[in-house]
């Protein structure tokens, strides 16, 4: 009997609700896998209880806590999955936290050395969405972080960032789908 190939997946998009819909859509086709969320370590959950006094962090020090929990779901989640042959959902992966160090003004080098320790996605897929006009934008990581991050990041709001980087993934889903397309001869 052959072994499965391993495959990692990340699903990648602003608001939490589309991007588990669409995880759960990429475990339930086969070969079957599991998810692995955003928050894994558990390191955001504290942020939750953390009191007043210690303070809203900056875009830098919620994207190197994201950063220290994909290197926890990578060691303990992902890579002994796909050791044995199956299929991972990173929901999300690098490229929503890249979306927003981009969108709050974070240099783009500066992201790309954050997150190189993180293996290449064998599929990647974006669930982008329209945001709402009014009321509560997006939930899942970016809207956590938004919610969470201190204020006035370079005059940008939260509810800005998040347009933002929902745009920046619409645009990487576009280049990700327009190099997929057989090209003409």
């Amino acid at each position: 009997m052959t072994r499965p190939k391993p495959r990692l997946i990340a699903v990648e998009g602003v608001d939490g609700a589309s991007v588990i819909a669409a995880a759960r859509r990429a475990v339930d086709a086969p070969p079957r896998g599991g998810i692995s969320h955003w928050d894994a370590s558990g390191v955001f959950q504290d942020l939750v209880v953390a009191e007043a006094a210690a303070g809203k962090p900056s875009p830098r020090t919620l994207l190197l806590l994201y950063a220290a929990d994909l290197a926890f779901r990578l060691r303990w989640e992902i890579r002994p999955a796909l050791a044995e042959g199956r299929t991972v959902v990173a929901a999300p992966y690098v490229e929503t936290a890249i979306a927003f160090g981009r969108a709050a003004g974070i240099p783009a080098g500066w992201l790309t050395n954050l997150f190189r320790f993180a293996p290449r996605a064998t599929e990647r897929r974006f669930a982008t969405m329209a945001l709402r006009r009014s009321g509560k934008d997006v939930d899942g990581f970016v809207g956590f972080v938004c919610e969470r991050m201190e204020g006035g990041t370079e005059g940008r709001t939260s509810q800005r960032i998040a347009k933002a980087a929902n745009t920046l993934l619409r645009r990487a889903a576009s280049r990700e789908m327009s190099s997929r397309r057989p090209k003409r001869r």
